[in-house]
């Protein structure tokens, strides 16, 4: 990514780049410069703060299909992370002004500072409708002076840029120490999350449940686990491609070998499939927005969900089956209505299981919060039975 910064409020032009050759022109938003990646859609028509910060869209170019974005501004109180993670940004009619009594900048303003390369004025309907079509793709923005560049060398960047397939990102969003988030309530004991791109949202969701959070890098062992002593193990959500994080399936397979309980949420979704034994898959455009229906098997029930996955895991949607991996007998547990993709996975012989959605949905929606309920009371239960098998 090449970076300049903004020339006052002269307007500048900008163009986006598809690996197909597909070139839309715009207008230069945030900083001016260069950025590559993999062009995805996001269908959510608020919540563009915890979009932006939100570790998973690393190395995505970002497109909100809402019409107009920015009019509440940026704040303090809703990052998922530290920074803006998305490797650019892609807005139809940014807003003028800022309007929101929480508010403590812009998002232009937090674009700038971030270095997060972005085209407004755009017609976003058309590249969504591409994209639902071509299925996503590699993408550029060049904005400022570098909208000039030669279209040909344009797309010999773009097309020389990384694939998400094959992918490892992990080591760019996690944490590089152990981080701790103090139990609400009553505790119920240490959690291990291995961070591969975790959102403030979810360890906030952890600690109300009463667990002692401890967040560790993604490069954690299960001796570095075991120190904890932990009452169960999370895999966090995060950005690249399952397929290539070999190292986090080991981990996973020691931590379901030791029987600990184990809960995760989108990539831990993935991760866990892996362990199990399961293929994953690339999605030919994803689930990205905050209107998804689930239906959750036990129950019957359907829940509108938030999703941010390009890739998901290959499992037999009717009855249980036996895990590949000899852990016992395993069962789809949600499925997504849109396209019957499987959106989680129970363990039925050992305390694990796992959703490919977001039950922390911030900024919403709420229906499948209940799930951090259900991993409290697994835990609950798998302590009481240790306990019980102990005093005898």
């Amino acid at each position: 990514m090449t970076l300049s910064t903004r020339s006052g409020s002269l307007i500048e032009p900008a163009v986006l780049v598809l690996e197909d050759g597909t070139r839309y022109r715009g207008r230069a938003y945030g900083a001016r410069g260069t950025t590559l990646g993999e062009v995805v859609f996001a269908t959510g028509m608020s919540g563009y703060q915890e979009t932006l910060t939100d570790p998973s869209y690393a190395g995505q170019i970002v497109l909100q299909t809402a019409p107009h974005i920015g009019n509440t501004g940026m704040n303090d109180e809703d990052p998922e992370s530290r920074r803006i993670w998305v490797a650019g940004y892609i807005v139809r009619d940014p807003s003028r002004v800022v309007s929101n009594w929480r508010a403590s900048t812009s998002l232009d303003d937090l674009l700038v500072r971030d270095g997060i390369v972005g085209i407004a004025g755009i017609d976003t309907r058309a590249i969504t409708r591409h994209i639902r079509s071509a299925g996503s793709m590699r993408g550029g923005i060049f904005s400022g002076p570098e909208a000039a560049l030669d279209p040909e060398e344009q797309l010999r960047r773009v097309t020389a840029a990384p694939e998400m397939t094959g992918r490892n990102l992990s080591a760019e969003v996690s944490v590089s120490a152990v981080q701790v988030v103090p139990a609400v309530g009553e505790r119920i004991g240490n959690l291990a999350v291995l961070d591969l791109g975790v959102k403030q949202a979810t360890l906030d969701n952890l600690a109300a449940r009463g667990f002692e959070v401890h967040v560790l890098p993604q490069s954690a062992t299960i001796d570095d686990i075991r120190a904890l002593d932990p009452v169960a193990v999370f895999y966090s959500n995060g950005p690249g491609d399952p397929a290539a994080s070999d190292a986090h399936v080991t981990l996973l397979r020691e931590v379901l070998d030791e029987r600990l309980p184990f809960f995760g949420i989108c990539f831990g979704n993935q991760l866990l499939g892996r362990a199990l034994g399961l293929g994953t898959y690339k999605l030919p455009f994803g689930h990205r927005g905050i209107n998804q229906p689930v239906l959750d098997k036990s129950t019957g029930k359907v829940e509108i969900t938030a999703h941010n996955h390009g890739f998901a895991v290959d499992a037999p949607l009717d009855g249980p089956f036996d895990s590949p991996a000899g852990y016992g007998r395993v069962e789809v547990s949600h499925v997504g209505l849109n396209d019957r993709v499987v959106e989680g996975l129970r363990a039925l012989d050992i305390p694990a299981f796992s959703v490919q959605y977001h039950p922390e949905a911030a900024a919403g929606p709420h229906d499948a919060n209940y799930l951090f309920d259900r991993f409290r009371d697994l835990v609950v239960a798998t302590l009481s039975q240790k306990t019980e098998k102990d005093s005898k």
